[in-house]
């Protein structure tokens, strides 16, 4: 492999063109073997490593900054950037993380695992290098995706690129696009000339002479309608020039003669400027390149001759989200004031048929936490039904909306936290583990965690029928048995499930898949447990932590965090009420959880089984010994 002569981004800077190619193709192969064997995200970086080899190249990492928005495709910049042996070497696959991390290297600036935060990252890295000069000079690069740009931190930051007065490169990779020639005679002209030196030296002069008084002013706002009227008439106008930033593009983004050259003309710009760089999603890999569903964007182990997974999910369970969605989709067939919406996640959520067969109720609003919650306050505010699907991680974006727009109005809506608890593969950045704590506290929300599809079904026919609250539906990643569930068969609002309520040694309280783990591990145990389905965490059943108070150890385990968990509301309830029992709690601490496995994860949390049934049998013997 030309790989293994790259020990740091400087390796590659003698390189020819060829040689540069034949990198990239390399590096193509051996992101397919890694992924191939642990999973991963596939398409996203086959598509960039053209631009990630040419960023290298002209630029001089670390000291020049890259920012990878999601950083989901940073895999070729680590293959450069000292982690190659992550790639090269089977036993070494699990070394390194998804996504960019600091601990790692220091080629790596963020632990970035969500959209569109990169510009605004980059404008702060470039306002701290400018408070520094002279003394210090470095370029700073955003490399964001065109769905990223749906985000509305992105215009955010982009309003801002344009306050700084200085050198800001951002890099739009636009994957959505059919490759054409990359920078046209007359566009490369024009872009020369606007990011010469000389041309920002007299833009910049032009300005000050003009600020200095009334008249001058007046001067610069004339020629400033001038110059619009013509730019609007004769040339391609970009909402980036109407931030204020000069535009590049668009680029062959799998042409190094095109990347470098225009990577140089950013390198020596005074000003922020645009790179639109055209890729192809998954390229070099025909299942990749064609999949227009995101079935390749991330993906579990598969081989690399016909595309299959290595293990399909089993043919007897369907995923949760895909059981939501289809309960849904029936519903919507009977109940014409049902709206589908959701911030960019058709796939991953599971809502393909909706959208198939409902276009005209179905809603993808991009990038866009926050307006799909207003979006829906909306919709609900004018007497729809909708229901909004949002993976845990990202929900955490809406919370104001949640709050302001959709609970203190006590609209009628159906939230789907998708993705609760840890997530395994999608990296530490993507754990549902913080829904609780931002969604508890609210006022008029209704929070249901299911353990089964049945009763899943149930709150959501319980949603329909009533759709006097904003009712919020908690599902893990994952697969379960699908059961059918008629029409009329809702749920009690607040009602809790009891098991073995006669014969036991202590009180286990949970919610979620956790009850079937629990149920399933302690029932050829010596210790019987008393064990309670939490199916509600609001409103919770108070009739039921009545009843299970009495002389044997009531413990909580959760897969939450511990502040504001289950096991917190419940201890406030007992205080409130003069009830005097002390609650054993097991759940995640004050911190972020490590990258690993669901089942790695948990050892390390703690709360493993194995782990979590020691426990519960010191407890019941240290509580027999008193």
């Amino acid at each position: 492999y030309l790989l293994n002569e790259v020990n740091e981004p400087s390796n590659i800077k003698d390189m020819s063109l060829d040689e540069l190619k034949q990198l990239a193709t390399e590096m193509r192969q051996l992101v397919l073997e890694r992924d191939a064997k642990i999973g991963g995200h596939v398409g996203p970086n086959l598509g960039v490593m053209e631009l990630t080899i040419a960023f290298h190249y002209v630029f001089d990492s670390p000291h020049d900054k890259v920012i990878w928005d999601v950083s989901h495709q940073s895999y070729a910049h680590k293959m450069l950037t000292g982690r190659k042996l992550g790639f090269l070497d089977p036993d070494h696959y699990e070394d390194i993380t998804g996504f960019t991390s600091p601990e790692e290297s220091a080629h790596d600036f963020f632990e970035i695992g969500h959209t569109s935060t990169s510009i605004s990252l980059a404008v702060g890295m470039a306002q701290a290098r400018d408070l520094m000069k002279p003394q210090s000079h470095n370029n700073v690069m955003a490399v964001i995706g065109d769905g990223s740009l749906s985000g509305g931190l992105a215009f955010e930051g982009l309003n801002n690129a344009a306050k700084l007065n200085s050198n800001l490169i951002i890099l739009v990779n636009d994957n959505q696009m059919s490759i054409g020639k990359s920078v046209g005679g007359f566009g490369e002209f024009l872009s020369s000339i606007r990011l010469s030196g000389t041309y920002n030296n007299l833009k910049q002069d032009y300005r000050n002479i003009t600020s200095k008084n009334k008249f001058g002013q007046m001067i610069f706002n004339i020629s400033k309608r001038v110059k619009d009227f013509v730019k609007h008439g004769l040339i391609d106008d970009t909402i980036f020039e109407d931030f204020g930033v000069d535009y590049l593009g668009p680029v062959n983004g799998h042409d190094f003669e095109d990347l470098i050259r225009v990577l140089n003309l950013a390198k020596k710009s005074k000003s922020s400027v645009v790179i639109h760089v055209v890729t192809k999603k998954g390229r070099g890999y025909k299942y990749a390149e064609n999949d227009f569903k995101g079935n390749w964007h991330g993906i579990a182990p598969f081989n690399i001759v016909d595309g299959t997974i290595k293990t399909p999910p089993p043919k007897d369970k369907i995923s949760w989200s895909k059981m939501v969605a289809d309960h849904i989709e029936l519903n919507m067939n009977k109940d014409k004031d049902i709206v589908a919406i959701t911030p960019a996640m058709i796939h991953g959520s599971c809502m393909d048929d909706i959208f198939e067969h409902f276009p005209n109720r179905s809603f993808d609003v991009g990038i866009a936490e926050e307006h799909a919650l207003t979006f829906t306050a909306g919709l609900a505010i004018a007497k729809k039904k909708p229901f909004v699907s949002v993976y845990s991680s990202f929900l955490q974006r809406a919370y104001d909306q949640i709050n302001h727009d959709i609970a203190r109005m006590d609209l009628g809506c159906l939230i789907c936290v998708d993705r609760c608890g840890f997530v395994g593969a999608d990296g530490p950045t993507h754990h549902g583990v913080f829904d609780l704590g931002i969604l508890n506290p609210l006022p008029n929300v209704i929070i249901c965690t299911p353990s089964n599809s049945n009763d899943a079904k149930k709150f959501i026919n319980t949603y329909i029928k009533n759709n006097d609250h904003p009712y919020i539906l908690r599902i893990p990643r994952g697969d379960i048995k699908d059961e059918i569930v008629k029409d009329d068969d809702f749920l009690t609002i607040g009602k809790w499930y009891i098991e073995n309520d006669h014969d036991y040694d202590c009180t286990v309280i949970c919610y979620g898949q956790n009850v079937n783990r629990v149920r399933n591990y302690f029932k050829d145990k010596s210790i019987k447990i008393r064990l309670v389905d939490a199916l509600f965490i609001k409103p919770m059943d108070f009739e039921m932590l009545n009843h299970i108070v009495d002389n044997k150890p009531l413990i909580v385990y959760e897969t939450e965090l511990k502040i504001n968990s289950l096991a917190s509301n419940i201890a406030y309830y007992y205080s409130q009420n003069g009830i005097l029992k002390r609650i054993y709690s097991f759940g995640v601490d004050d911190h972020f959880s490590v990258q690993g496995s669901i089942d790695e994860i948990l050892k390390d949390e703690g709360l493993d089984m194995e782990s979590f049934y020691q426990k519960v049998k010191e407890i019941i013997d240290e509580k027999r010994e008193n």
